[in-house]
């Protein structure tokens, strides 16, 4: 049988939970308008080539937005095919890259803009004879479940 106590302890610990969450949402500073120079970011080194981390952060609207860009060498892919619940943009700024776009795949050149929308299996690749770099926007709406993925 449930005794007042029970209820006591289980309204607390409900409470501790949610002053908890909301602590954790508050610490993270929402991001302001920004600029960000391409010379003040630094290429990673990746086994596919190299990836630059321009900005992850919440925002006034969004639990998160990021931005990175990815340079692959030629023949390179980031990753297999792969879906997530975050819906993503990417920019092809220079080389030739395939992706997987709703089950077919398209070739595209500098200037092209890929969106994947949310849990739709897409990947990218460069089948060029140079590298390719592209930048990557992906956000997270309020209430979304974020699952973690890279690209």
């Amino acid at each position: 049988m449930i005794k007042r106590r029970d209820l006591l302890v289980a309204g607390i610990a409900i409470c501790a939970t949610l002053a908890a969450v909301a602590l954790a949402k508050a610490d993270k500073a929402l991001m302001p308008s920004s600029a960000f120079d391409w010379n003040a970011t630094t290429a990673v080194p990746q086994k596919y080539g190299s990836k630059r981390q321009v900005f992850q952060s919440p925002t006034a609207t969004l639990d998160e937005l990021e931005c990175h860009i990815t340079t692959l060498n030629p023949g390179e892919s980031p990753h297999p095919a792969h879906k997530h619940p975050e819906e993503e943009m990417m920019i092809v700024k220079e080389g030739t890259i395939e992706t997987l776009v709703n089950g077919e795949l398209r070739r595209l050149g500098p200037g092209s803009v890929i969106f994947q929308a949310s849990n739709q299996l897409h990947s990218i690749r460069n089948v060029g004879q140079t590298p390719a770099t592209y930048h990557v926007i992906k956000w997270v709406s309020p209430g979304m479940s974020k699952t973690k993925s890279e690209d």
